[in-house]
């Protein structure tokens, strides 16, 4: 890839944590978008969204390629379901997703698509699950905790020390959180903030904005 071109790529750089809980799922991600690794482009970027109802994907990579990503899913696990007529289980929507980006990475390109995802969901029986999908569509099914992005290194250090079984959705929360305040005092290309959602039986939320503020600013 040309350098200057390099250099001028939006990319997120990013920490992204899924912690599994005894009644759900919880997923955080920064919120910093850096420009060539060396200038902070914008510091209040969403890099988890929900794709549908019951799915929801973080996201590290270049922007464009995030942002095309999360739209182009979306679009067609609709079309699976209007095909199919009826709603694909998390399992059969990560599996998709996966076979789509081995597909794409795999095509001529100057600038390959290369995004990485924390992936989680609830079926209609109310079970949650987690996945990490590499860039390549490889796919590991997560069953504690897991980590991507330019921080993670930082951040796997506390979930292997605090981690327990059977946590709460609020426990996880709480440590979700602190594992994107420790990314973000040691990876330039984190921070900024932070954003939580928790996946359980009743649904998808996103944490409350000042509530996520508070804690967030308490611990620096």
């Amino acid at each position: 890839m040309d350098e200057d071109l390099k250099k001028n790529i939006l990319a997120t750089g990013t920490s992204l944590v899924g912690i599994v809980c005894k009644d759900g799922v919880v997923m955080a991600s920064d919120k910093k978008v850096t420009m060539g690794g060396q200038l902070v482009a914008d510091k209040n970027f969403q890099k988890t969204h929900k794709i549908n109802d019951y799915l929801i994907m973080s996201m590290a990579g270049t922007v464009s390629d995030a942002q095309v990503n999360h739209k182009l899913i979306g679009a067609q696990l609709k079309i699976k379901e209007l095909k199919d007529r009826k709603r694909p289980t998390v399992k059969e929507s990560v599996n998709f997703i996966a076979t789509m980006k081995f597909q794409t990475i795999r095509r001529p390109s100057m600038i390959p698509s290369i995004v990485g995802n924390l992936v989680a969901g609830v079926d209609t029986s109310g079970k949650t699950s987690l996945y990490n999908i590499g860039p390549d569509g490889a796919i590991v099914q997560v069953t504690d905790y897991d980590a991507s992005g330019s921080g993670m290194q930082y951040i796997w250090g506390l979930l292997e020390r605090q981690y327990k079984e059977n946590l709460t959705i609020e426990q996880g929360v709480e440590l979700a959180i602190e594992g994107i305040k420790s990314s973000s005092q040691r990876d330039t290309a984190s921070g900024c903030g932070i954003d939580v959602f928790t996946i359980t039986k009743d649904g998808i939320k996103h944490v409350a904005k000042q509530k996520v503020e508070t804690v967030y600013k308490e611990h620096n």
